[in-house]
Order: C-alpha cells, then structure tokens, then sequence
C-alpha cells in the first residue's frame, strides 16, 4: 500500500489550573485540502463545568473547516485562539489514508476516559469472547478501545483482532473487528464469528459467511448443508454439520475498526 505525506494537528484545550491537554486531531492533505477531524467525548469527566462549551468544539472546527479550508482556518486558529483552545505546530506524517491516520494520531495523543458501551468496546481473544458469551464464564478484557462516533454501542458488541487473509479484501489481515454477540434473525449470508470445536486451539476460531441449504420433510425445516464461505477467492470453502459439538456462532461482524 503506498503512503503520502500530509500534515497533522493536535488541538489543545487548557482548563484553568492545570496544564494543557490534548482534545483532538486534524489530519489532511494540503494538495487536495481533504481532511478528517476527530475530538474527544468524555467532556463532562474531562471538563466538569466547562463541558458543555468544550463539546461545541468539534463542530464549530469541521464548519469553519468546510467554510474556510483548512490551511486559512488553522493559519487564524493558531494566530488568534484563546489561552484555553490552541492548536500545536503542524506536523508532517506518512499516511496509507486519511482515515487511518486520524485514528492513529487520536489514539496516540487523547488519552480519553474509558466509558464503556458509550464509547468504548472491550477487546477480547476469540477465546476469551466465547468463554463470555457462549459459557458465561466471567473474563477480563485485553483493553478498552475507544470506537469512532456514529455506532451505538450496547453491552453484546466487543472487539477481536483477526489474524488471515481469507476474508480480505473486506476484512484485511490483522484487522480489529466488531462483532454483536447473540446475533439475533436468520444466520444466512452474514458473516459470522465461529468456533470449530472439533479442531484444536490454533485453528478453531474463524470469521466465514454462512450458507445453509434446507429441505422440508414431515419434521418439519432442516438443515441439508451447512457451508463456511471465505471471501478471498485464493482460499476454499467448507461444509459443516449442525452439531453443537462441531461449531458455535460466537458472534456476528459488524465493521472493520482498523
């Protein structure tokens, strides 16, 4: 993947008495003047009395951005913000994408609250998430990752890394995912979290689309076949049988986080 050097800024906001902190992150391209923008949302912890001034921030910057551009709203940003806002010098970075490099940045210099399912989700092995969520046995998670503004979160989502290629390009090798766990409706066509249990640890937990075939008889609906679908064409698929001792759904993809 090639990389192109843009420009970084960190947005500072200092609280009376003590010293300044970071709030956010502009990250953009000054051939094309594109952009991305993100600022915390742990204000009323972070900013008690002043939070609810400080949460305008956000969308006071992106409006001025799309009114201005970037370059003249940090030129006057960096000349004429207050002793509470101020903006760090500009810093060069290499960046595969916008988006990524937003995020990498925000998660570098914000050290923001912890505030679970609000907006951020635990990380867990694919283990550990079974263990929660199939076995009901009590876990600790990895960390807690903050999750980008716009997903309502609620206590059945989490996060795992994902390690293969056989999902790519949807689902890149190495990705942090979000998966639902007790995904509710019908199985078919989504793309599952799941463990073989009928293979030892090193490859039991796998994310494939579900496919099933059924057929009608005086039993009524079963299942004729239960089909593991890779997405990368380089990898093949497989067949299971619905047998709770061969496979558990742990949970159902969301999105890739990063």
């Amino acid at each position: 993947m090639t990389t192109r050097q843009v420009l970084s800024s960190i947005v500072e906001v200092c609280l009376p008495g003590e010293t300044p902190q970071a709030a956010g992150v502009i990250v953009w391209d000054p051939g094309s003047g594109e952009y991305r923008l993100r600022f915390r949302r742990d204000w009323e912890a972070f900013a008690g009395e002043e939070a609810e001034v400080l949460a305008l921030l956000a969308g006071d910057f992106e409006a001025r951005l799309n009114e201005l551009g970037v370059e003249d709203w940090l030129s006057q940003c960096e000349q004429s913000l207050s002793n509470t806002v101020r903006i760090r010098d500009r810093e060069p970075v290499l960046a595969e994408n916008l988006d990524r490099a937003v995020e990498r940045h925000y998660t570098r210099h914000v050290s923001a609250r912890v505030l679970p399912f609000v907006t951020h989700l635990p990380k867990y092995s694919a283990r550990v998430a079974a263990g929660k969520f199939l076995d009901d046995q009590p876990v600790e998670e990895e960390e807690w990752i903050e999750i980008p503004e716009g997903m309502r979160l609620d206590a059945d989502m989490f996060l795992v890394q994902i390690s293969g290629r056989s999902m790519e390009p949807r689902i890149p090798d190495g990705s942090l995912c979000v998966f639902r766990a007790r995904a509710s409706g019908t199985r078919q066509g989504k793309l599952l979290l799941i463990e073989r249990r009928d293979l030892p640890d090193s490859g039991r937990y796998t994310v494939k689309r579900y496919r099933s075939e059924k057929s009608e008889s005086e039993e009524g609906w079963q299942h004729v076949r239960i089909r593991l679908e890779p997405l990368n064409p380089e990898f093949d698929a497989w067949d299971l049988e619905e047998d709770p001792d061969k496979f558990r759904v742990i949970g159902e993809f969301l999105r890739v986080l990063e």
